[in-house]
């Protein structure tokens, strides 16, 4: 592959930026929980079993990085996974590992992993 192939140089940060922000396993665990449903807040919170004001600081990083989205019903703020592409990055993310680990590749999938806990 000739240099001239490549993308531009910055789209390669920008990429390198994307992935950055999966390296939290804090943040993996609200879009897993988001992967299937919307969820406010304080229901995240609940899930994962963090305090709402360390909730909002990784949700805001997500927001920045344009993986969740929000939308305000009344008083409840709710989030939600941004566009199908980090849905599938998650799903092809969490059937890579499955596969690692020997298991059916849908194996980690929301509905699939509820059935089996």
């Amino acid at each position: 592959m000739y240099n001239n192939d490549l993308p531009p140089e910055e789209i390669f940060y920008d990429l390198a930026d994307f992935f950055k922000v999966f390296g939290d396993p804090s943040r993996i665990k609200m879009l897993y929980s988001l992967y299937k449903k919307e969820l406010a807040v304080g229901e995240l919170a609940d899930i994962l079993d963090m305090n709402q004001s360390a909730v909002s600081h990784q949700l805001r990083i997500l927001r920045q990085s344009d993986l969740v989205k929000f939308r305000r019903d009344g008083k409840a703020i709710i989030y939600s996974l941004d566009d199908e592409h980090v849905f599938s990055v998650l799903e092809q993310g969490l059937r890579h590992i499955a596969h690692k680990n020997g298991l059916e590749e849908d194996a980690y999938e929301p509905q699939n992993y509820a059935e089996r806990s």
